[in-house]
């Protein structure tokens, strides 16, 4: 066999040789198969997480605030510069396989006492090195350096799923927030009607009250439904500002004033999506594909831990020239070279056990990391599809119930006028008329966020980003 061929496969075994990591099986999802099932949950076998999320947001001006804060968000920019980092820092550890090389050259004079000197031998010497040489190279034989890489890797491909996990928390909260705002401006519209109409009946009770038609206790009842509906336009002003503040800061800048919604009925609804039958969409939520990246890297670094238990060979090498002249660098003869190996064999170190025991321990907590993390998904998602299993019902009734009490203030109200009722029934027909209109605007936020909150925890085809 030719001596290149023995030196190339010396050089393959050192950098393959072997892998005390134990072999990743991924763990079996705690968790049902299926969702549940029953007349709370919807039910739908189709399911479109593959959707994008510009066909899934289908509102124009809602579309053009998500841009935004994908370019803006200091919290998405610091996700992503996170993945940088770690980038870099699997590339420095990937890099420690491979021997590095340097460069080096060395002038030195001395003089020496002239009682250490043999008579006839300069006092003064001068010596002159130009080296290329490899400082300390480990050969990976047992795997320590490769499995510190393969940690590296996992924790780089970690942190891209984290950024991707900011990306879509980013997206729903957004949109949680634009609907927010959208519901608020439309509570404040309400209520801004409801104070008209409260200032239109106290003005025609204190009328009829003039007129000895009605008493002081009308009048007062009556004013105090002004000064609700007055409080209320505050309310709805302030949660507007505070709305439009949060909006803000989720874009990154300043949203323009053109983009914000008017009301929650002016916003276009979302795609309709569904999860589907099956639980093992969950297995590609960015966060649960983190806590397998973790899980992974847990098993590198028992196989760096378990490889600290067998000696560590190294090398030292350098080939250049030497000589006492400057002007002799180069001539014939000045070449020198050098190699030193050197092994190490552990004896005895308390801390390589303990270093093992620690990566065993370190790889339980991942494996019940990752089975918590696919548990809260299941949970998550589970919450999502019993609110949107519900919530048209509800707002049917809610509707039914604004429409069933809008009759009974009219004929309160024309009761009342014809002197056939007290203003108390009137007042209470108000009351509960307002409150009813208040709660199918939060049913219908409610029914819109669900959508959001089911493509968010499904883990889609956020990814695409822009």
């Amino acid at each position: 066999m030719k001596r290149s061929t023995v030196l190339s496969l010396s050089v393959i075994v050192c950098l393959t040789g072997c892998n005390l990591a134990p072999k990743y099986t991924r763990p079996a999802a705690p968790v049902p198969s299926s969702w549940p099932m029953g007349t709370a949950y919807e039910q739908n076998q189709s399911v479109a997480s593959d959707l994008k999320w510009r066909k899934f947001i289908t509102d124009a001006k809602l579309q053009q605030v998500v841009s935004m804060a994908l370019t803006n968000n200091r919290d998405l920019r610091l996700a992503a510069q996170n993945v940088e980092r770690a980038r870099a820092y699997y590339g420095i550890q990937r890099d420690a396989l491979y021997p590095t090389i340097n460069a080096s050259a060395d002038a030195s004079k001395q003089q020496t006492a002239a009682g250490l000197t043999q008579p006839g031998q300069p006092r003064t010497t001068e010596r002159y090195d130009i080296n290329l040489g490899v400082a300390a190279w480990e050969i990976d034989f047992f795997g320590r350096i490769r499995n510190l890489k393969d940690r590296a890797l996992e924790e780089y491909l970690a942190a891209e799923q984290t950024r991707r996990s900011a990306q879509i928390l980013l997206v729903s909260s957004v949109s949680q927030a634009y609907l927010t705002l959208a519901t608020d401006r439309e509570n404040l519209a309400l209520a801004k009607t409801t104070l008209a109409s409260q200032q239109a009946s106290y003005a025609l009770v204190k009328r009829r009250f003039d007129l000895d038609l009605a008493t002081e206790l009308d009048v007062s009842r009556a004013q105090t439904q002004v000064d609700a509906a007055r409080g209320d336009v505050a309310r709805f002003t302030q949660l507007v500002a505070l709305d439009e503040n949060a909006l803000n800061l989720l874009a990154g800048s300043p949203v323009p004033r053109e983009l914000l919604p008017a009301d929650l009925a002016g916003v276009n609804a979302p795609e309709e999506i569904s999860a589907g039958l099956s639980s093992e969409v969950l297995l590609r939520r960015p966060d649960v594909l983190q806590a397998e990246n973790m899980l992974k890297a847990a098993h590198a670094d028992i196989g760096a831990a378990r490889a600290a238990f067998f000696p560590r060979i190294s090398l030292t090498a350098a080939i250049g020239v030497a000589s006492s002249d400057l002007s002799g660098l180069f001539k014939a003869g000045a070449g020198t070279w050098s190699y030193a190996p050197q092994l190490v064999m552990p004896i005895f170190d308390a801390r390589t056990w303990s270093a093992n025991e620690a990566a065993k321990v370190q790889l339980k907590m991942a494996v019940t990391q990752y089975e918590k993390t696919i548990q809260t998904a299941f949970r998550e998602v589970a919450d999502t599809l019993a609110v949107r299993g519900t919530v048209n019902q509800q707002i049917e009734a809610q509707q039914s119930l604004v429409n069933s009490i809008e009759k009974t203030y009219r004929l309160s109200s024309s009761r009342y006028d014809k002197g056939l009722d007290s203003y108390l029934s009137v007042l209470d027909a108000q009351r509960s008329l307002y409150a009813a209109q208040q709660g199918l605007v939060s049913l219908r936020l409610a029914q819109i966020s669900s959508q959001v909150r089911l493509y968010s925890v499904l883990g889609g085809a956020w990814q695409d980003g822009h």
